[in-house]
């Protein structure tokens, strides 16, 4: 009898244990979040500024990070304007498929975390913003970790909860495209 007390005893310590730190977490939404890895010394230098991007400075520290937020059926990200023409604010061509990109394409680059080393290449994304829902195509990494130089237009890296979207994805939404930033949802649209 006095084993099967104690089995009690232990079990319920546990549950209360384990329930104390799941509230405690719930508490404390930062931890296992996506936390910057590390920081990028900038470098200036010949930024297109064809959509008004920020451009690196000499000496100043850009957090970069390897993870994004969780990916849901409404996941909380940052619109921000971005050209995938060659010559514009866009740098090299897509990751996806070495190519440019036209602006009336509705195409996206997502931070690197949620572009998962090329995995969402090719998919489309449903993008959400003041009630208005459209589908783009992942074409590009908005790079969370390098930047500062030519290949990424000496802008700094991208935060990690972007959708870098192409003017024909703002136009579509009724989008001032002068805004530059907006607070929107996507989520996976190939499902």
């Amino acid at each position: 009898m006095a084993t099967s007390s104690a089995a009690v005893t232990v079990a319920i310590f546990l549950l209360v244990t384990l329930s104390a730190s799941n509230i405690t977490a719930a508490l404390r939404p930062s931890l296992g979040a996506c936390q910057a890895s590390g920081y990028l010394p900038g470098k200036a230098g010949h930024c297109e500024r064809s959509n008004d991007p920020d451009c690196c400075e000499d000496g100043k520290r850009y957090p970069q990070y390897h993870c994004s937020p969780p990916v849901t059926s409404s996941t909380k990200a940052v619109l921000t304007l971005n050209s995938f023409e060659k010559g514009k604010d866009g740098g090299g061509p897509s990751a996806c498929d070495n190519a440019y990109h036209s602006d009336k394409e509705m195409v996206v680059a997502l931070s690197t975390g949620w572009f998962k080393n090329m995995a969402r290449c090719g998919h489309r994304v449903k993008i959400t913003a003041n009630g208005n829902s459209v589908y783009a195509k992942v074409v590009d990494e908005c790079d969370s970790v390098y930047g500062c130089d030519d290949e990424h237009n000496y802008e700094p890296p991208c935060q990690n909860n972007i959708v870098d979207a192409s003017p024909a994805v703002w136009n579509a939404l009724g989008l001032d495209q002068n805004v530059g930033e907006l607070a929107i949802t996507w989520s996976d649209g190939d499902n």
